[in-house]
């Protein structure tokens, strides 16, 4: 299904033939995001994500680097996470040497241009605004500052005005030159390839790269005794919430577990809360319950947006119904929806050939291995109801629960005194 080179300066390259594709995905990812930085550059790893779509030498300007696909029918972007930044170009087969060309040149020759990062700090500083102003993606960021508070791991990815106003050119070349190594990369190629030559041409265009070893990120430092919550006045006609508790990291051997979990909670259309807060009580347009894992930090959260009105109401369900699945098994039928409903989930995302190439050097980057999607549909299979309850009863003890939300809420005291009397019922 897929094969792992990794070549003597450390570069890996992983290629996933599909036979029937008529497309291929070209993706670089590096092991570098918001939790490697520091107050002075957090947002920084984005930034230069930004620039490397202004030009290089072969491209100059960014009309350029934009119509060498554009004038193929190209898909192309970039992303920033907290733990990598990636590059990707997902063309027509016969293009595949147009895309490996476009994605190599941004990521080893992209020149970031004086006058270019003077104004992509607007760009920035305006996409930080927009965040400010859609409570929606808002509260997300607010979540991750409740739980991990003034470290690299509570920061927005974007970073903070002041933080992106303060980040030069001298920055950005030095950070790009220790993370932006061969160390550090991964070059997954999936689609419709001939294996062997795909990664001959992989060799070739990358083997300019720096063979620098890399920084590593701080350690997360979590030390919750007691529940807490953020909240954020806005005056909106909805109030976004986040709601759960600490959990895994990838590494746990509860994880997949704790994603079944998720899932029977609010994970799809005939989950408990969407049919508790949603279907039989209308209390929200829109809920949903995700398990979020990283190699270091881990989550279980329930998000929506409830009239302001019934905040206290709602939040008061969900925690009923984390107390109830912590209390009582799962019958086999639900466990088996879940199960069965993340398995065919899986299935569709992954006909795509850029989804593969986000499956397989995602898992290589993070975890430094790869597991087939047979082999996760095995290890979900391999879930009790024995687990959930374990799962449920270890994470959803009242000191571990965190409450982020967005709304008109003035008497932020006397709301926290509430949330308390929720969670302590």
């Amino acid at each position: 299904m897929f094969k792992k080179t990794t070549l003597k300066n450390g570069l890996r390259i992983i290629t996933v033939p599909q036979k029937t594709a008529q497309s291929l995905t070209v993706l670089v990812l590096v092991g570098t995001g918001s939790k490697y930085e520091n107050k002075e550059i957090s947002g920084i790893s984005h930034f230069l994500e930004h620039m490397y779509f202004k030009g290089t030498k072969k491209q100059p300007t960014f009309l350029e680097v934009a119509e060498t696909l554009d004038k193929i029918g190209g898909i192309y972007n970039a992303f920033t996470g907290e733990n990598y930044t990636g590059y990707f170009a997902k063309v027509a087969a016969p293009y595949f040497d147009t895309a490996l060309d476009w994605v190599s040149d941004i990521y080893l020759n992209s020149l970031l241009p004086e006058e270019e990062i003077k104004k992509e700090k607007g760009v920035i500083i305006e996409e930080i605004n927009m965040y400010y102003d859609h409570p929606m993606s808002y509260v997300g960021v607010l979540w991750s500052e409740l739980l991990y508070g003034d470290q690299p791991a509570g920061w927005p990815i974007a970073g903070t005005k002041e933080s992106v106003s303060g980040i030069d050119r001298p920055k950005l070349v030095d950070y790009m030159k220790k993370q932006y190594v061969a160390s550090n990369t991964i070059v997954c190629v999936s689609g419709k390839i001939d294996q062997s030559s795909t990664i001959n041409k992989v060799k070739r265009v990358f083997s300019p790269i720096s063979v620098q070893k890399p920084f590593s990120k701080p350690k997360v430092i979590e030390d919750q005794k007691k529940p807490a919550s953020l909240i954020n006045f806005k005056e909106t006609d909805q109030t976004h919430i986040c709601f759960g508790a600490r959990a895994y990291n990838m590494f746990h051997p509860q994880k997949y577990a704790i994603e079944v979990l998720s899932v029977i909670l609010g994970g799809m259309m005939s989950s408990r809360l969407f049919g508790e807060i949603r279907e039989k009580l209308g209390l929200a347009y829109y809920i949903r319950t995700d398990s979020i894992s990283d190699p270091d930090t881990g989550s279980l959260v329930t998000q929506a947006g409830i009239e302001n009105k019934n905040i206290e109401k709602a939040v008061s369900v969900i925690f009923r119904e984390y107390k109830k699945i912590s209390q009582i098994k799962v019958s086999a039928g639900e466990l088996k929806k879940a199960k069965d409903y993340m398995k065919g989930k899986a299935a569709l995302e992954l006909e795509s050939s850029d989804a593969k190439a986000s499956f397989y050097a995602g898992q290589e980057l993070l975890e430094k291995r790869i597991l087939t999607q047979e082999q996760i549909f095995k290890k979900i299979d391999k879930v009790g109801a024995n687990d959930i309850l374990k799962v449920a009863r270890d994470i959803f003890n009242p000191r571990n629960l965190n409450l982020a939300l967005i709304g008109p809420i003035k008497e932020k005291e006397k709301f926290n005194n509430n949330f308390l009397k929720i969670i302590s019922q």
